[in-house]
């Protein structure tokens, strides 16, 4: 391809075909019939491979169909989110996305029941193709499965057609399911090879067409027609002069750009990776997106095999597909040691690029809206005299009424809700495109308690997962040796309940009510709690007008964990005029994103609204007053523009 056509293109690789949601055991070890829930993700192998190229650092776009219901705006969302370009994926408003149950038994089986009767994906039509789009991409990646019947057959053979005749490249991916061509019983998914020869010929209708072949033992067998694999490649060969790769698991790969050798050693042998296999699914199509990462950007076959075999190493030793995917960066870090546990996903080191690299959303600034007590509104109503708890959650809804309000169609605001008085709140918010954080904490707990008395991971278990876990912990450096022990205890165990519940955490150090506070004092609360193994996502922290303490802050944070997303201002009850001058202190430092402000606002307005003295609109207009006009100074103090 001339480098004038490669300037045109917009994307590198358009991928086509399956798109569904996995439906995960979550208990492993098990029959499919003895696990009790299941984890949500992305699934099919174009979209899992879309999402891992878009998480090494291609521009990648998906063709194929959604139905036009829960699922199928959940996978819009997340490809959305991940960076994949939707503009290829149409909505079916007559069927539903496809589902998939699948479960991790043990290192040989993993039990698989497609649910694709009539769904959305195998609707894919030759209207649906959009030449242009598909010319505008360097490669397209096509798959087996959406050759299998005569609608999406044709629409993969029009965007083939498509890309040749705009000198793009074809990738394709055997991806050989019989039971999705019908050669297995509907419980027996994970079957990987049944002999057809009339799938044999469907699959080989398309080699001549294609400029990369990939594919594992079975599926090189069932392209090839015979199961002698040396054989079978040289059958391929004959239809095509493309780049060959036969995938052999823990083995690695092997590669032929040219003649089949008489041994498969013979070719370019790309080698695996010493990895426990915890779970294969998902790791050809992880192999798919590391290969195409050094193939499209034309290096050596070698290395396109080592990203590949890399990639999918990763993903094997991990629960689910398209979430397991690696970044660029994980993957960076991966191949720079060899000295990695056999039980990969033992190590909290890349546990952590992993989850750290690929969050789905970005935070430049952030201006929340904090109305997530519980302590301050119990005695407010005692105070008052009124003994209607109902009541605070009615002015919880107009707080975030409030706050939508400054917001309007702004990005980077947000509310903190607890879900005690808070809850309908929560429920309102959702879905509403803002930061959502949500407290944990037994207010007032020292050493630190969870609410409600339970333990962490049974509190998250019912939380939405776009909820950030909040947890404020009083805690000073000097504190006896005993009490920090226990609170170490109950971060720890908060951190590891977030990772395992995939929620974010946001740990708020607040260390002034026990002790003096010196330039380093939140510093080194901060480095004995990534002492611990603890990183949180968030940190929420006092507001310091002295320089020096951000320096130090800034300092820890930056060696102990550079992924962090950053830190939001709170406001203990400070008036104005401090809020401001902390901002000012603040804003220089560039891990600070923006605050979290509470009693600031809403305390004057709630006290006039509980006994009467104002209405609805009034409390609403009162705190968007004054939060707009802290929004304001901060976006001035970072010189933010006007949108």
């Amino acid at each position: 391809m001339s480098d004038t056509a490669n300037s045109a293109r917009t994307l590198d690789l358009i991928t086509l075909g399956r798109s569904g949601v996995d439906l995960y055991g979550e208990q492993v070890g098990g029959r499919l019939e003895d696990m009790g829930s299941f984890a949500k993700y992305v699934g099919g192998s174009p979209t899992n491979s879309a999402i891992g190229a878009a998480r090494l650092g291609l521009d990648t776009g998906i063709i194929t169909r959604v139905g036009s219901d829960h699922m199928g705006r959940f996978i819009r969302q997340q490809l959305e989110a991940e960076g994949v370009d939707v503009t290829g994926v149409v909505n079916d408003p007559e069927r539903l996305t496809a589902l998939v149950i699948l479960g991790i038994r043990d290192p040989e089986s993993f039990p698989l029941i497609f649910y694709r009767e009539n769904c959305a994906d195998m609707a894919l039509c030759e209207d649906d193709i959009d030449p242009d789009y598909v010319a505008a991409a360097r490669a397209l990646l096509i798959n087996g499965t959406h050759l299998s019947q005569p609608n999406v057959s044709a629409a993969t053979l029009k965007a083939v057609h498509a890309i040749k005749a705009a000198g793009g490249r074809v990738i394709f991916d055997v991806d050989y399911r019989p039971v999705l061509w019908g050669l297995a019983s509907k419980d027996n998914g994970e079957d990987r090879f049944v002999s057809s020869e009339q799938v044999t010929q469907e699959l080989q209708h398309v080699l001549p067409l294609c400029d990369l072949i990939v594919g594992t033992e079975e599926e090189i067998h069932i392209l090839g027609g015979m199961t002698d694999t040396v054989a079978a490649l040289r059958k391929i060969r004959e239809y095509s002069g493309a780049l060959l790769v036969c995938k052999r698991g823990p083995d690695g790969c092997v590669a032929f750009p040219a003649a089949i050798p008489d041994q498969l050693d013979q070719g370019i042998v790309g080698k695996g990776f010493p990895i426990e296999v915890f779970n294969v699914l998902g790791a050809g199509d992880a192999f798919m997106a590391g290969f195409l990462r050094g193939w499209l950007r034309d290096e050596s076959i070698e290395q396109c095999c080592t990203y590949g075999n890399a990639c999918g190493a990763i993903v094997v030793s991990r629960h689910g597909c398209a979430p397991a995917q690696p970044s660029a960066e994980e993957l960076r870090v991966f191949l720079s040691r060899n000295d990695w546990p056999r039980r990969l996903r033992d190590s909290a080191a890349l546990e952590h690029v992993h989850w750290a690299t690929n969050r789905l959303t970005g935070y430049d600034k952030l201006t929340v809206l904090a109305i997530d007590h519980r302590a301050q509104f119990d005695e407010l109503v005692e105070e008052l005299g009124t003994n209607n708890l109902d009541r605070v959650t009615d002015f919880k809804e107009l707080a975030l009424r409030a706050m939508a309000q400054v917001a309007e169609n702004e990005d980077g605001f947000g509310l903190l809700a607890d879900g005690r008085y808070g809850r309908s709140a929560l429920e309102s918010a959702a879905g509403g495109g803002y930061w959502i954080g949500r407290p944990i904490e037994l207010p007032g707990s020292r050493p630190l308690r969870f609410e409600g008395g339970r333990e962490a991971a049974t509190i998250l278990a019912d939380w939405p997962l776009d909820h950030v876990v909040k947890c404020l912990v009083f805690y000073h450096p000097d504190d006896p040796a005993e009490l920090r022990a226990e609170q170490d205890r109950q971060i720890l165990s908060l951190f590891e309940a977030c990772r395992a519940t995939r929620h974010e955490l946001l740990l708020e150090v607040i260390a002034s009510k026990n002790g003096p506070v010196e330039p380093d004092t939140v510093a080194r609360v901060i480095e004995h709690i990534y002492a611990l193994g603890v990183y949180p996502d968030w940190w929420k922290l006092e507001p310091a007008v002295d320089p020096a303490t951000w320096t130090a802050i800034e300092q820890v944070i930056a060696a102990r964990d550079p992924y962090c997303r950053g830190i939001l201002l709170l406001g203990l009850a400070s008036d104005e005029e401090s809020l401001l001058a902390s901002f000012s202190a603040a804003v220089g430092n560039p891990l600070v994103k923006g605050f979290a402000v509470g009693r600031t606002i809403w305390v004057e307005p709630a006290m006039r609204w509980f006994k009467g003295e104002i209405d609805d609109a009034a409390a609403i207009a009162q705190m968007a007053a004054s939060f707009s006009v802290l929004a304001r100074a901060w976006r001035d103090a970072r010189q933010d523009p006007v949108s």
